[in-house]
Protein backbone atom coordinates (compact mmCIF):
# COMPACT_ATOMS: atom_id res chain seq x y z
CA UNK A 1 0.00 0.00 0.00
CA UNK A 2 2.47 2.73 -1.66
CA UNK A 3 1.76 5.49 -3.71
CA UNK A 4 2.83 4.69 -7.36
CA UNK A 5 4.75 7.68 -9.49
CA UNK A 6 3.60 6.51 -12.68
CA UNK A 7 5.77 9.41 -14.44
CA UNK A 8 8.68 7.44 -12.64
CA UNK A 9 7.14 4.18 -14.11
CA UNK A 10 7.35 5.17 -17.54
CA UNK A 11 10.97 5.69 -17.38
CA UNK A 12 11.61 2.06 -16.70
CA UNK A 13 10.44 1.05 -20.52
CA UNK A 14 11.09 2.13 -24.08
CA UNK A 15 9.54 -0.66 -26.19
CA UNK A 16 6.36 0.76 -27.44
CA UNK A 17 2.78 -1.77 -27.97
CA UNK A 18 4.55 -3.45 -24.67
CA UNK A 19 2.41 -3.23 -21.68
CA UNK A 20 3.47 -3.02 -18.34
CA UNK A 21 1.28 -3.94 -15.26
CA UNK A 22 1.71 -1.24 -12.02
CA UNK A 23 -1.00 -2.99 -9.90
CA UNK A 24 -3.77 -4.55 -9.39
CA UNK A 25 -7.50 -3.89 -8.67
CA UNK A 26 -9.87 -7.26 -7.45
CA UNK A 27 -9.59 -9.04 -11.07
CA UNK A 28 -8.62 -6.25 -12.88
CA UNK A 29 -4.43 -5.01 -13.81
CA UNK A 30 -3.31 -1.30 -14.08
CA UNK A 31 -1.15 -0.92 -17.50
CA UNK A 32 0.86 1.47 -19.17
CA UNK A 33 1.45 1.13 -22.32
CA UNK A 34 4.09 3.83 -24.54
CA UNK A 35 2.58 3.45 -28.41
CA UNK A 36 3.05 4.97 -31.91
CA UNK A 37 1.86 4.56 -35.45
CA UNK A 38 -0.73 1.78 -36.33
CA UNK A 39 -1.97 -0.88 -33.79
CA UNK A 40 -3.48 -4.11 -34.98
CA UNK A 41 -7.33 -4.14 -35.56
CA UNK A 42 -8.75 -6.46 -32.82
CA UNK A 43 -11.87 -6.82 -30.02
CA UNK A 44 -11.90 -8.19 -27.03
CA UNK A 45 -15.21 -10.62 -26.67
CA UNK A 46 -15.69 -10.61 -22.87
CA UNK A 47 -13.68 -7.48 -21.95
CA UNK A 48 -14.29 -4.03 -21.69
CA UNK A 49 -10.78 -1.96 -22.02
CA UNK A 50 -10.26 1.89 -20.45
CA UNK A 51 -7.75 3.81 -22.18
CA UNK A 52 -6.56 6.85 -20.11
CA UNK A 53 -4.38 9.54 -22.30
CA UNK A 54 -1.27 10.46 -20.36
CA UNK A 55 0.89 12.18 -22.92
CA UNK A 56 -0.07 13.08 -26.48
CA UNK A 57 -3.20 12.72 -28.70
CA UNK A 58 -4.98 8.81 -29.34
CA UNK A 59 -6.69 7.90 -32.17
CA UNK A 60 -9.57 5.48 -31.56
CA UNK A 61 -10.66 3.82 -35.20
CA UNK A 62 -13.20 1.62 -34.64
CA UNK A 63 -15.45 -0.19 -37.21
CA UNK A 64 -18.48 -2.38 -36.94
CA UNK A 65 -19.68 -4.74 -39.75
CA UNK A 66 -22.97 -3.40 -41.87
CA UNK A 67 -24.77 -4.37 -44.51
CA UNK A 68 -23.55 -2.93 -47.86
CA UNK A 69 -24.13 1.04 -47.73
CA UNK A 70 -23.04 4.19 -48.87
CA UNK A 71 -21.16 4.60 -45.53
CA UNK A 72 -19.39 1.56 -45.48
CA UNK A 73 -15.88 0.21 -46.98
CA UNK A 74 -15.81 -3.80 -47.84
CA UNK A 75 -18.90 -4.46 -45.26
CA UNK A 76 -17.58 -2.31 -42.19
CA UNK A 77 -18.50 1.20 -41.26
CA UNK A 78 -15.56 3.04 -39.62
CA UNK A 79 -15.03 6.19 -37.79
CA UNK A 80 -12.41 7.81 -35.57
CA UNK A 81 -12.15 9.12 -32.03
CA UNK A 82 -9.76 11.67 -30.91
CA UNK A 83 -8.31 11.28 -27.43
CA UNK A 84 -6.72 14.58 -26.04
CA UNK A 85 -4.64 14.23 -22.70
CA UNK A 86 -6.25 13.77 -20.19
CA UNK A 87 -9.04 12.28 -21.20
CA UNK A 88 -10.75 8.48 -21.11
CA UNK A 89 -12.27 6.64 -23.32
CA UNK A 90 -14.16 2.92 -23.02
CA UNK A 91 -14.06 0.22 -25.50
CA UNK A 92 -16.64 -1.89 -24.84
CA UNK A 93 -16.58 -5.25 -25.51
CA UNK A 94 -16.88 -6.56 -29.12
CA UNK A 95 -16.52 -3.60 -30.66
CA UNK A 96 -13.26 -3.93 -32.76
CA UNK A 97 -10.88 -1.37 -32.56
CA UNK A 98 -7.39 0.35 -33.22
CA UNK A 99 -5.22 2.62 -31.53
CA UNK A 100 -3.57 5.00 -33.59
CA UNK A 101 -1.15 8.11 -32.70
CA UNK A 102 0.25 10.41 -35.76
CA UNK A 103 2.90 9.67 -37.66
CA UNK A 104 6.36 9.93 -35.18
CA UNK A 105 4.33 10.91 -32.19
CA UNK A 106 4.68 8.78 -28.87
CA UNK A 107 1.81 8.52 -26.70
CA UNK A 108 1.63 7.27 -23.05
CA UNK A 109 -1.28 5.66 -21.95
CA UNK A 110 -2.70 4.04 -18.68
CA UNK A 111 -5.47 0.97 -19.05
CA UNK A 112 -7.65 -0.71 -16.99
CA UNK A 113 -9.07 -4.27 -18.06
CA UNK A 114 -9.29 -7.73 -16.97
CA UNK A 115 -6.00 -9.88 -16.00
CA UNK A 116 -7.15 -12.36 -18.64
CA UNK A 117 -7.44 -10.10 -21.33
CA UNK A 118 -5.53 -11.14 -24.65
CA UNK A 119 -3.46 -8.45 -25.56
CA UNK A 120 -4.98 -8.13 -29.56
CA UNK A 121 -8.00 -10.86 -28.76
CA UNK A 122 -8.27 -13.45 -30.88
CA UNK A 123 -5.98 -11.66 -33.65
CA UNK A 124 -2.56 -12.97 -34.03
CA UNK A 125 0.11 -10.54 -34.78
CA UNK A 126 4.05 -9.64 -34.79
CA UNK A 127 2.80 -6.94 -31.93
CA UNK A 128 1.07 -9.59 -29.75
CA UNK A 129 2.40 -9.57 -26.48
CA UNK A 130 0.94 -12.47 -24.07
CA UNK A 131 3.38 -11.18 -20.95
CA UNK A 132 3.14 -8.07 -19.71
CA UNK A 133 6.13 -7.14 -16.97
CA UNK A 134 5.59 -5.93 -13.69
CA UNK A 135 7.33 -2.54 -12.80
Amino acid sequence: MKPINIKEKYTKFNKQWHPHQIALVDDMQVILAKISGEFVWHSHKDEDELFYVQKGTLYMRFRTSTELSINSNDGYKEWSETVQEGEIIVVPKGVEHCPTTKEGEEVHLLLFEKQNTAHTGEVQHEKTQTEYPKI
